[in-house]
């Protein structure tokens, strides 16, 4: 089935998030209170709820995207992998991709594609559009589907083969697939100090385009077919 898809019919994406404040001191109260209780499981007895806030951003309900990336093929004589990125205010950025769904990526025939996405990439996106009161655009809004008729595809589940208990990070997936590596800057646990000590969105879209960039090569990966080469990735 994976080599039946058409590229063209598939929106890679990425996302990059960070906790709502600079800092565990900016919540207020409830807030806090609130965070310490959503985390405590994973906090266990080691760290206090502000020692674990650097991991905020990971929860929909604590942290925000500052960005989302995304990339599609171009079926033409030559092919193309053309990548963009929204930033800007969440709200902005949100409705931006949103109406980019609505505009181009609406057909039943169309999915989105990201690593981990089904866990994390989906959910959140969908999660802060209902925060910020943005209407969910169809691709994301899965109430009443059954399992097959989600528009979704997740190259890590891909890689899993029915094994329900693996993860595998997209580092890791490059590195053992021959892939150059997305990981050449900066990680996911630098973009909080980037966004709010470095003001520097702009490195932070670099890095989530080049993650877009590794779940599409990944795909080729596992239909057998050879690697995006620089002169066809076009960054908009």
């Amino acid at each position: 089935m994976l080599n039946t898809l058409k590229l063209d019919n598939v929106l890679f994406l990425d996302i990059e998030t960070v906790p709502q404040q600079a800092s565990f001191d900016e919540l207020d109260a409830v807030d806090q209170q609130l965070y310490g209780d959503k985390t405590k499981y994973q906090r266990k007895d080691e760290f206090s709820p502000e020692e674990f806030y650097d991991r905020a951003g990971i929860w929909a309900e604590f942290g925000k995207i500052v960005c989302i990336s995304v990339g599609y093929f171009v079926d033409r004589t030559h092919r193309q992998f053309r990548v963009r990125s929204f930033t800007g205010t969440e709200v902005e950025l949100l409705q931006e991709f949103s109406n980019l769904l609505k505009e181009h990526f609406s057909g039943r025939h169309q999915l989105l594609c990201a690593h981990n996405g089904k866990e994390f990439d989906f959910p959140y996106i969908a999660r802060r559009m209902i925060i910020n009161g943005l209407e969910l655009p169809a691709k994301l809004n899965l109430f009443g589907k059954k399992p097959w008729e989600v528009p979704h595809l997740d190259t890590m589940e891909l890689w899993k083969f029915g094994d329900y208990k693996h993860f595998t990070s997209l580092k890791l997936m490059t590195r053992v697939l021959g892939i150059p590596s997305p990981k050449d800057d900066i990680d996911g646990s630098q973009v909080r100090d980037v966004y709010y000590k470095e003001n520097d969105i702009n490195r932070i879209a670099i890095y989530c385009e080049k993650d877009v960039i590794a779940v599409a090569q990944i795909l080729l990966k596992l239909r057998l077919e050879p690697l995006l080469t620089d002169d066809q990735i076009v960054t908009k």
